[in-house]
């Protein structure tokens, strides 16, 4: 624990830029390591490119690669041996839930023992957290996310949000946007305290940078509310106020708000737009009607009304944007009516934070590959919920 908390220290003290380099010598050091690699994933989670400021390797998919093996499972991966000589590891980087890549190493056979494999997972773990740190400093682990140009308003939607997965003892979340180097107006947010999860989903009006302009101020005027103690509706009241002052009704933006209880599974509810939810309980999916509200910002001191609903351990609810829902097939089936719901039920054997992306995949199949005409944001959420005052304690 000693050693472990040593490497900590030494990340902690390292300059932005050489985290990596910190986290090379001390599994040199503690394992005989070879080489290392770090590579993160793509922000459209399709690739993973490697961390380097003059990048040569050459990226690697998510899916059908050793690498990607690790990522997906979350758990670290043994090449099988082939031939004499050292095996090729690769450890799962992640925070709290949020996948960010894969570090690849070869080492001694010798040194890839149970035991082995859990403390270089431990390093990777505290790499992962002075990653999310150093971003603050510098650009080269951003960098290494871009398969290609984002867009300047897709990198103000990505800017915008807390991660794409996050799990806690009462429940596991994940999220996706596409198109991930394009998207201009939704977006979601999140926040955990020790009593509440709060999430929003926001599809702002308009194209381009105008969206992106507008989801910005729904998102920050929110987390403004949030913070200053508003109870759900006085968020979307302020939030409202914020865009119609700016805009005057020419603009506005739909946004579901959601807060859940994390002892009880209660939830509070404002649905003020488009974004809808979907439930699968056991085998069945059913989608979860709330009265529609006025979007934020269409009309001057709209009042916004709160409604409740409960979820059970067990549950799994499925948030998408009209980009997913309204997406027509070439017969002119919407992908809501019934798709949805099938690929929602074919999928939940899959993790929480595996499951936008493959019902996203499901969605450009339904669309028989005509790109996106919309955004399309997908978020999925496991309902856990606290089974023992052991969970209550730890939160």
């Amino acid at each position: 624990m000693d050693r472990f908390a040593a490497v900590e220290r030494e990340l902690r003290k390292a300059a932005p830029h050489l985290l990596l380099d910190v986290a090379t010598e001390a599994l040199r050091e503690r394992y005989d390591v070879e080489s290392v690699e770090l590579r993160l994933a793509d922000y459209g989670m399709t690739t993973l490119q490697v961390v380097s400021e003059a990048p040569l390797a050459e990226p690697v998919p998510v899916h059908d690669s050793p690498q990607g093996r690790a990522f997906g499972a979350q758990e670290p991966y043994v090449e099988p041996f082939a031939e004499p000589g050292p095996a090729t590891v690769h450890l799962p980087v992640s925070v709290r839930g949020d996948r960010l890549g894969v570090l690849s190493l070869t080492a001694p056979r010798t040194s890839c023992s149970p035991d082995d494999l859990a403390g270089m997972q431990q390093i990777c773990e505290a790499l992962g957290h002075e990653i999310l740190v150093a971003e603050r400093d510098t650009d080269l682990y951003r960098l290494a996310r871009r398969a290609t140009r984002l867009t300047l308003a897709a990198e103000m939607q990505w800017q915008l949000l807390p991660g794409r997965s996050v799990t806690r003892p009462e429940f596991s979340m994940g999220a996706h946007l596409e198109p991930a180097y394009a998207i201009f107006g939704d977006n979601f947010d999140w926040s955990v305290s020790a009593h509440h999860l709060t999430l929003t989903v926001t599809n702002g009006m308009g194209k381009g940078m105008e969206a992106a302009l507008l989801t910005n101020l729904v998102v920050n005027s929110l987390r403004n509310a949030r913070r200053a103690g508003l109870d759900l509706a006085g968020q979307a009241s302020l939030a409202d106020q914020a865009v119609y002052a700016q805009h005057r009704g020419a603009l506005y933006a739909s946004v579901l708000l959601l807060r859940f209880d994390l002892a009880t599974g209660e939830v509070e509810a404002v649905d003020a737009g488009s974004p809808r939810m979907w439930r699968l309980r056991g085998r069945g999916v059913e989608p979860i009607e709330f009265d529609a509200q006025l979007p934020l910002g269409m009309f001057e001191e709209t009042e916004y009304v709160t409604e409740r609903l409960a979820v059970e351990p067990g549950d799994r609810l499925l948030i998408g944007s009209d980009g997913v829902y309204d997406s027509a097939s070439k017969a002119g089936e919407r992908y809501g009516e019934r798709a949805l719901a099938r690929s929602l039920s074919a999928h939940r054997l899959l993790p929480s934070e595996q499951v936008p992306l493959a019902v996203l995949r499901d969605l450009r199949d339904h669309r028989s590959a005509v790109p996106l005409d919309d955004d399309a944001l997908v978020v999925c959420l496991d309902w856990f919920g606290r089974g023992s005052s052991t969970d209550d304690a730890s939160a």
